[in-house]
Protein backbone atom coordinates (compact mmCIF):
# COMPACT_ATOMS: atom_id res chain seq x y z
CA UNK A 1 0.00 0.00 0.00
CA UNK A 2 1.03 3.58 -0.71
CA UNK A 3 1.89 5.91 2.09
CA UNK A 4 -0.49 8.77 2.90
CA UNK A 5 2.05 11.24 1.45
CA UNK A 6 2.12 9.46 -1.92
CA UNK A 7 -1.66 9.23 -2.02
CA UNK A 8 -1.89 12.93 -1.22
CA UNK A 9 0.49 13.76 -4.11
CA UNK A 10 -1.53 11.62 -6.53
CA UNK A 11 -4.75 13.25 -5.40
CA UNK A 12 -3.34 16.74 -5.87
CA UNK A 13 -2.03 15.76 -9.34
CA UNK A 14 -5.44 14.50 -10.41
CA UNK A 15 -7.08 17.67 -9.17
CA UNK A 16 -4.54 19.81 -11.06
CA UNK A 17 -5.23 17.85 -14.25
CA UNK A 18 -8.97 18.31 -13.79
CA UNK A 19 -8.48 22.06 -13.54
CA UNK A 20 -5.89 22.42 -16.32
CA UNK A 21 -7.63 20.28 -18.96
CA UNK A 22 -10.79 22.42 -19.25
CA UNK A 23 -8.65 25.56 -19.38
CA UNK A 24 -6.57 24.06 -22.22
CA UNK A 25 -9.69 23.07 -24.17
CA UNK A 26 -11.14 26.53 -23.62
CA UNK A 27 -7.98 28.17 -24.94
CA UNK A 28 -8.07 26.01 -28.06
CA UNK A 29 -11.73 26.82 -28.68
CA UNK A 30 -11.16 30.57 -28.24
CA UNK A 31 -8.43 30.67 -30.86
CA UNK A 32 -10.79 29.05 -33.39
CA UNK A 33 -7.86 28.27 -35.67
CA UNK A 34 -7.52 24.84 -37.21
CA UNK A 35 -5.49 25.17 -40.43
CA UNK A 36 -4.26 27.36 -43.27
CA UNK A 37 -6.91 29.26 -45.24
CA UNK A 38 -6.44 31.28 -48.44
CA UNK A 39 -8.95 33.88 -49.62
CA UNK A 40 -9.08 34.94 -53.30
CA UNK A 41 -11.57 36.16 -55.91
CA UNK A 42 -12.44 33.12 -58.00
CA UNK A 43 -13.28 35.17 -61.11
CA UNK A 44 -11.87 38.57 -62.14
CA UNK A 45 -12.70 40.56 -65.27
CA UNK A 46 -9.99 42.91 -66.59
CA UNK A 47 -10.23 45.44 -69.40
CA UNK A 48 -7.57 45.08 -72.07
CA UNK A 49 -4.78 47.65 -71.63
CA UNK A 50 -5.59 48.54 -68.00
CA UNK A 51 -3.97 47.68 -64.65
CA UNK A 52 -5.63 45.08 -62.42
CA UNK A 53 -4.96 43.97 -58.83
CA UNK A 54 -5.18 40.23 -58.18
CA UNK A 55 -5.68 39.65 -54.44
CA UNK A 56 -4.59 36.74 -52.25
CA UNK A 57 -4.82 36.84 -48.44
CA UNK A 58 -4.07 33.95 -46.09
CA UNK A 59 -4.87 33.18 -42.47
CA UNK A 60 -2.88 30.80 -40.29
CA UNK A 61 -2.73 29.59 -36.71
CA UNK A 62 0.88 30.73 -36.56
CA UNK A 63 2.71 33.99 -37.14
CA UNK A 64 4.83 34.14 -40.27
CA UNK A 65 8.39 32.93 -39.73
CA UNK A 66 10.56 34.51 -42.45
CA UNK A 67 13.01 31.59 -42.24
CA UNK A 68 10.33 28.99 -42.99
CA UNK A 69 7.64 30.86 -44.92
CA UNK A 70 7.21 30.01 -48.61
CA UNK A 71 4.98 31.50 -51.30
CA UNK A 72 4.65 31.20 -55.10
CA UNK A 73 2.51 32.80 -57.78
CA UNK A 74 2.04 30.70 -60.93
CA UNK A 75 0.18 31.10 -64.22
CA UNK A 76 -1.37 28.55 -66.57
CA UNK A 77 -3.46 29.05 -69.69
CA UNK A 78 -5.98 26.49 -68.43
CA UNK A 79 -6.27 24.12 -65.48
CA UNK A 80 -4.75 21.30 -67.52
CA UNK A 81 -1.68 23.25 -68.75
CA UNK A 82 1.80 23.49 -67.22
CA UNK A 83 2.23 26.11 -64.50
CA UNK A 84 4.69 28.96 -64.99
CA UNK A 85 6.08 30.60 -61.84
CA UNK A 86 6.43 34.38 -62.10
CA UNK A 87 6.73 35.53 -58.45
CA UNK A 88 8.10 33.96 -55.27
CA UNK A 89 9.10 34.76 -51.68
CA UNK A 90 12.80 35.15 -50.85
CA UNK A 91 13.92 35.01 -47.20
CA UNK A 92 16.13 38.09 -47.50
CA UNK A 93 14.49 40.02 -50.35
CA UNK A 94 10.83 39.35 -49.61
CA UNK A 95 8.53 39.00 -52.62
CA UNK A 96 10.58 38.76 -55.82
CA UNK A 97 9.44 38.98 -59.44
CA UNK A 98 10.90 36.19 -61.55
CA UNK A 99 11.99 36.47 -65.15
CA UNK A 100 9.05 35.81 -67.43
CA UNK A 101 8.72 36.20 -71.19
CA UNK A 102 4.98 36.48 -70.80
CA UNK A 103 4.78 39.19 -68.15
CA UNK A 104 8.18 40.88 -68.31
CA UNK A 105 8.11 43.69 -65.74
CA UNK A 106 4.34 44.08 -65.78
CA UNK A 107 3.83 42.23 -62.46
CA UNK A 108 4.47 44.06 -59.16
CA UNK A 109 3.95 42.95 -55.57
CA UNK A 110 1.12 45.05 -54.10
CA UNK A 111 0.42 43.28 -50.79
CA UNK A 112 1.62 43.55 -47.21
CA UNK A 113 3.39 40.58 -45.61
CA UNK A 114 2.70 41.92 -42.11
CA UNK A 115 -1.02 41.62 -42.89
CA UNK A 116 -0.72 38.27 -44.72
CA UNK A 117 -1.56 40.03 -47.98
CA UNK A 118 0.15 38.47 -51.02
CA UNK A 119 -1.64 40.43 -53.75
CA UNK A 120 0.05 41.68 -56.92
CA UNK A 121 -0.81 44.05 -59.77
CA UNK A 122 -0.68 43.28 -63.48
CA UNK A 123 -0.22 46.35 -65.67
CA UNK A 124 -1.09 46.82 -69.34
CA UNK A 125 -3.29 43.72 -69.35
CA UNK A 126 -3.17 41.79 -72.62
CA UNK A 127 -5.61 39.30 -74.10
CA UNK A 128 -2.87 36.65 -73.72
CA UNK A 129 -2.89 37.20 -69.92
CA UNK A 130 -6.24 35.48 -69.62
CA UNK A 131 -5.99 32.22 -67.71
CA UNK A 132 -5.60 30.66 -64.27
CA UNK A 133 -3.49 32.27 -61.51
CA UNK A 134 -2.45 30.15 -58.51
CA UNK A 135 -1.50 31.48 -55.08
CA UNK A 136 0.46 28.87 -53.07
CA UNK A 137 1.30 29.52 -49.40
CA UNK A 138 3.26 27.56 -46.77
CA UNK A 139 3.57 28.82 -43.21
CA UNK A 140 5.19 26.18 -40.97
CA UNK A 141 4.46 24.75 -38.49
CA UNK A 142 1.12 24.69 -40.37
CA UNK A 143 1.18 21.35 -42.14
CA UNK A 144 -1.37 22.29 -44.81
CA UNK A 145 -0.32 24.22 -47.91
CA UNK A 146 -2.76 26.99 -48.79
CA UNK A 147 -3.88 27.23 -52.40
CA UNK A 148 -6.03 29.90 -54.04
CA UNK A 149 -7.20 29.72 -57.67
CA UNK A 150 -8.19 32.81 -59.70
CA UNK A 151 -9.65 32.81 -63.21
CA UNK A 152 -8.72 36.03 -65.02
CA UNK A 153 -10.94 37.01 -67.95
CA UNK A 154 -9.64 39.73 -70.28
CA UNK A 155 -12.30 41.67 -72.19
CA UNK A 156 -12.15 44.50 -74.73
CA UNK A 157 -15.22 46.22 -73.32
CA UNK A 158 -16.70 46.09 -69.84
CA UNK A 159 -20.50 45.70 -69.57
CA UNK A 160 -22.28 48.92 -68.48
CA UNK A 161 -23.16 49.05 -64.79
CA UNK A 162 -26.76 48.37 -63.87
CA UNK A 163 -28.56 51.48 -62.66
CA UNK A 164 -31.91 50.90 -61.00
CA UNK A 165 -32.75 54.62 -61.32
CA UNK A 166 -32.48 54.47 -65.10
CA UNK A 167 -34.54 51.28 -65.16
CA UNK A 168 -37.26 52.93 -63.07
CA UNK A 169 -37.22 56.03 -65.30
CA UNK A 170 -37.52 53.91 -68.44
CA UNK A 171 -40.35 51.91 -66.89
CA UNK A 172 -42.15 55.08 -65.87
CA UNK A 173 -41.74 56.56 -69.37
CA UNK A 174 -43.07 53.42 -71.03
CA UNK A 175 -45.96 53.25 -68.57
CA UNK A 176 -46.80 56.91 -69.15
CA UNK A 177 -46.72 56.49 -72.91
CA UNK A 178 -49.00 53.46 -72.68
CA UNK A 179 -51.45 55.32 -70.45
CA UNK A 180 -51.47 58.27 -72.87
CA UNK A 181 -52.07 55.95 -75.83
CA UNK A 182 -54.97 54.21 -74.08
CA UNK A 183 -56.47 57.58 -73.11
CA UNK A 184 -56.21 58.82 -76.71
CA UNK A 185 -57.90 55.68 -78.01
CA UNK A 186 -60.76 56.12 -75.51
CA UNK A 187 -61.19 59.80 -76.51
CA UNK A 188 -61.21 58.94 -80.23
CA UNK A 189 -63.74 56.17 -79.64
CA UNK A 190 -65.99 58.51 -77.65
CA UNK A 191 -65.78 61.20 -80.36
CA UNK A 192 -66.65 58.68 -83.05
CA UNK A 193 -69.62 57.43 -81.05
CA UNK A 194 -70.82 60.98 -80.40
CA UNK A 195 -70.48 61.87 -84.08
CA UNK A 196 -72.41 58.75 -85.08
CA UNK A 197 -75.21 59.68 -82.71
CA UNK A 198 -75.33 63.21 -84.21
CA UNK A 199 -75.58 61.78 -87.73
CA UNK A 200 -78.43 59.49 -86.68
CA UNK A 201 -80.25 62.44 -85.07
CA UNK A 202 -79.82 64.60 -88.20
CA UNK A 203 -81.11 61.81 -90.46
CA UNK A 204 -84.13 61.33 -88.21
CA UNK A 205 -84.85 65.06 -88.22
CA UNK A 206 -84.67 65.13 -92.02
CA UNK A 207 -87.09 62.21 -92.26
CA UNK A 208 -89.46 63.95 -89.86
CA UNK A 209 -89.27 67.12 -91.97
CA UNK A 210 -90.20 65.25 -95.13
CA UNK A 211 -93.23 63.66 -93.51
CA UNK A 212 -94.71 66.85 -91.96
CA UNK A 213 -95.90 68.59 -95.23
CA UNK A 214 -97.65 65.45 -96.42
CA UNK A 215 -99.44 65.20 -93.09
CA UNK A 216 -100.60 68.84 -93.34
CA UNK A 217 -101.90 68.28 -96.88
CA UNK A 218 -103.90 65.27 -95.78
CA UNK A 219 -105.42 67.28 -92.93
CA UNK A 220 -106.37 70.08 -95.42
CA UNK A 221 -108.21 67.76 -97.79
CA UNK A 222 -110.21 66.43 -94.93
Amino acid sequence: MCSPAVQEKRSSGVQLLRVALPLLLLALSVTGCSSMDVTVSSNINALNGTTIKIPCIFTSCYRMDVTKFAMNWTYQESVNDTEEMFMTYHRKKGMVRLRSDRFGERVTFAGNLDKNDLSFTLSDVQLEDEGVYNCYVRNPPDRIQGHGVIQLNVVTELPPPRDSTIAVAIGASVGGALALLILSMVVVKCLRRHRKQDLISEEKMEEDGKLDPEGVAEEGTK
